[in-house]
């Protein structure tokens, strides 16, 4: 099992050269994807399923995070870390280990997506808020 979790790295680092011109949005799913495989990989060699779990979570929120600009970070993280478990979780019930697999990066690439745009829409709206506010000068008379 440990030259499986070694495949797994190097698929995800030769993968990672292939997206990095992609667009932002398929670049942070695609590397939280992989980084949520890659942490379910070792995770489950280090502590079973419930190690799986965990570093289905870190690897979709580290993979998000990198992948992600400065303004929508912290979203992308959340999401694609909440996306890694679940996506673990439902997998692991519905195929065995490798439906387990395929559901953590699903999971991760949809929930670091869903993250960033929602990171991109409270970005969006607080400056719009502040970019159109009318300036009143008082008069007193």
């Amino acid at each position: 099992m440990k030259a499986n979790a070694w495949l797994c790295a190097i698929l995800a680092s030769t993968s990672l050269m292939t997206v990095a011109h992609a667009d932002n949005g398929t670049r942070v799913a695609a590397t939280s994807a992989l980084g949520s495989v890659v942490g379910t990989a070792i995770g489950k060699e280090v502590g079973g399923n419930s190690g799986a779990m965990i570093g289905s979570a870190i690897g979709g929120a580290g993979g998000a995070a990198a992948a992600s600009s400065k303004r929508t970070r912290t979203e992308a993280a959340i999401g694609g870390g909440l996306g890694g478990v679940g996506g673990y979780t439902v997998g692991k019930n519905l195929g065995g280990t490798t439906g387990g697999y395929i559901g953590a990066a699903a999971g991760a690439a949809g929930g670091a997506a869903l993250g960033r745009q929602v990171g991109q829409d409270r970005y969006y709206d607080n400056h719009q808020s502040k970019k159109y506010k009318k300036k009143r000068k008082h008069r007193h008379h």
